[in-house]
């Protein structure tokens, strides 16, 4: 019987090897490679970056965000302004990231990731970038479904990290036909390598493969995204009686002929419009005078806070 629960336990290993050494790579890139370039964003604009690699007594385990719906989404990465490890400050970055090894499933990847953006474009007027941070195989299909919903993508080619990792004498991948012996070997080795000496020096690889000047446009790409400044301001007041209920066809049918609706129960609403330099535009219907201008106050914090760059 001992025998018998050792195979079981052995055949779950092999099965689970190739999920352990994607998880290594994912958490790795996140890690040593997109936190490091958005914390160059994050100094170079006086920006906080929110990210789950940092204890924050403002929140919770996660990083959690609400939409105009009241619904709450996970993220990866949020640039703050004026936020700080006991403070939430006001979004103005919303960015994803993650690593295919296989190009499987890559356009539902990118419909994921997209859906849980697109929101906060909606959402507040300052969530200026919305971006995904891609490595590995993501398909031509997947990208171009990324950049139609006007969401930055700062892609890196399955090549380049396979190269990095040779630098250093690391193989992270295997044929698509291994099978799970050749896949607990390529994981086995690669757990017991993957220093944290070897991970600082792959990231270091990584930089140079990608290359410092594509780093500097991305990051060029989210000033010049937070920089562009509103245009024209648009606030739009809309007054909504309550309902004037009937129970027959007649009775309505009188009623618009000399309707008369009781003013006192009419609800007062806005919509903030906004369009900026750079040609988007946001559009929210506001249910208080007193939340309109608390987006509005957040927008010209940050327009303010851009001037100085």
């Amino acid at each position: 019987m001992d025998s018998g629960l050792n195979k079981r336990k052995l055949r779950r290993e092999r099965a689970s090897a190739g999920h352990q050494l994607g998880s290594a790579v994912g958490d790795w890139f996140e890690r040593y490679f997109v936190l490091p370039v958005l914390g160059q964003v994050a100094q170079e604009l006086d920006l906080f970056l929110d990210n789950r690699f940092i204890q924050r007594p403002a929140r919770g385990a996660k990083i959690l965000w609400q939409d105009e719906d009241r619904n709450i989404v996970d993220y990866d990465f949020v640039l703050e302004l004026q936020g700080s490890h006991t403070g939430i400050g006001i979004p103005v970055g919303f960015v994803e990231s993650f690593w295919r090894r296989g190009a499987r499933h890559s356009k539902d990847k990118a419909r994921d990731d997209s859906g849980k953006l697109r929101p906060m474009r909606v959402t507040y007027p300052t969530a200026r970038f919305l971006g995904i941070v891609a490595g590995g195989d993501f398909t031509s299909p997947a990208r171009e479904l990324v950049l139609n919903q006007q969401i930055d993508l700062f892609y890196v080619p399955k090549i380049k990290l396979i190269e990095s990792f040779k630098d250093h004498n690391l193989i992270m991948d295997y044929a698509d036909n291994a099978n799970e012996s050749v896949k607990q070997r390529v994981a086995s080795d690669f757990e017991q390598a993957f220093t944290e000496e070897i991970k600082l020096a792959v990231a270091d690889s990584l930089i140079n493969n990608v290359g410092v000047g594509a780093i500097k446009a991305y990051v060029d790409r989210i000033r010049v995204k937070l920089s562009s400044p509103p245009q024209e301001i648009r606030f739009i007041l809309r007054q909504d009686s309550q309902p004037v209920i009937f129970d027959s066809v007649g009775e309505a049918t009188d009623f618009l002929a000399s309707p008369r609706f009781i003013q006192v129960d009419m609800i007062e609403s806005y919509v903030y419009q906004i369009t900026y330099s750079d040609g988007t535009e946001f559009e929210r219907s506001i249910d208080s005078f007193e939340e309109l201008c608390k987006l509005h106050g957040q927008m010209v914090t940050l327009a303010n806070h851009m001037d100085k760059f």
